[in-house]
C-alpha cells in the first residue's frame, strides 16, 4: 500500500530533515510513527499526501510513484487519504457542519447530494447535535473530533494523524484512539505520529521510531 524506498529531505539551506528511510505498510495495516521533537514525524506524514516532496527517493501508494505525479493530478490522490493536522486546521468562520463539508466541496461534490454523509461523520465522532455551532465554541476534545470528521468525511483508504492525542487529558485522548481503531477494524490504513509514550504502551501494532531523520528501529 505505501512504500518509502530511500526517501531523504532536505529543507532550504541544506537542512537535512530524512535521510535514506526504507520502509512498507501493508493495505489496513496500523502503524505508529515515534520518536524525539524534530526527529521528521510530520514530514514523513506530509510526504504521504504528497504536501511535501521528497529530495530523493521514490514514496508509492497502491504501486503509483507519487513523487512523480504532477500537480494537476493529486487532488485525485489526496482523495484517498485523510489527515488530521496537529495543528487543527479548522475555519473559525464556518460551522461544524461547513467544515466538514469542504473536502467534499473541493472534490466538486453536489452540496445537497452529501449532507447525509457530512451527518454520518459528525454523528460517528459525537458532534451531530453540534452542526450549527462554530468551533470556537468548541472544547479541545471536540475539535479534534471535528477534525477527524473532516478527515474521514470523504471515506479514505488512508487516514494520517499528526499528534491527533497532544494537549487532550487522559479521557479525551482514549476517545480519540478508539476512534482509529473503530476505522482499523473496517480497513482503512491508519499511520499515526505521536510522541505520548502512553498511547504505545501495551500496544499491538508495529512502531516506526525515527531519530535525527533516520529509522532507529
Amino acid at each position: 500500500m505505501i512504500s518509502f524506498k530511500n526517501v531523504s529531505k532536505q529543507f532550504p539551506g541544506g537542512h537535512s530533515v530524512l535521510k535514506n528511510i526504507d520502509f512498507t505498510i501493508a493495505a489496513g495495516e496500523m502503524v505508529f510513527v515515534t520518536g524525539h521533537s524534530g526527529a521528521g514525524k510530520s514530514t514523513l506524514l506530509k510526504l504521504i499526501a504528497a504536501i511535501e516532496r521528497p529530495t530523493s527517493g521514490s514514496i508509492s501508494i497502491s504501486g503509483q510513484n507519487i513523487a512523480q505525479l504532477k500537480p494537476s493530478t493529486l487532488p485525485f490522490l489526496r482523495r484517498k487519504i485523510g489527515f488530521v493536522f496537529q495543528d487543527h486546521k479548522l475555519l473559525f468562520d464556518r460551522s461544524v457542519f461547513d467544515n466538514v463539508l469542504l473536502p467534499l466541496q473541493i472534490s466538486g461534490f453536489d452540496h445537497k447530494l452529501v449532507t447525509g454523509r457530512v451527518n454520518a461523520a459528525l454523528d460517528k465522532v459525537g458532534l451531530l447535535k453540534k452542526s450549527k455551532a462554530f468551533p470556537i465554541t468548541l472544547s479541545g476534545g471536540e475539535r479534534q473530533r471535528l477534525c477527524i470528521a473532516r478527515a474521514v468525511v470523504h471515506r479514505p483508504t488512508i487516514l494520517i494523524a499528526d499528534e491527533p492525542t497532544g494537549n487532550l487529558d487522559a479521557a479525551y485522548a482514549k476517545d480519540i484512539m478508539d476512534m482509529f481503531r473503530s476505522f482499523h477494524q473496517v480497513g482503512v490504513t491508519i499511520l499515526i505520529a505521536t510522541h505520548d509514550a502512553t498511547l504505545l504502551e501495551k500496544n499491538e501494532h508495529r512502531i516506526l521510531q525515527l531519530d535525527q531523520g533516520q529509522i532507529a528501529a
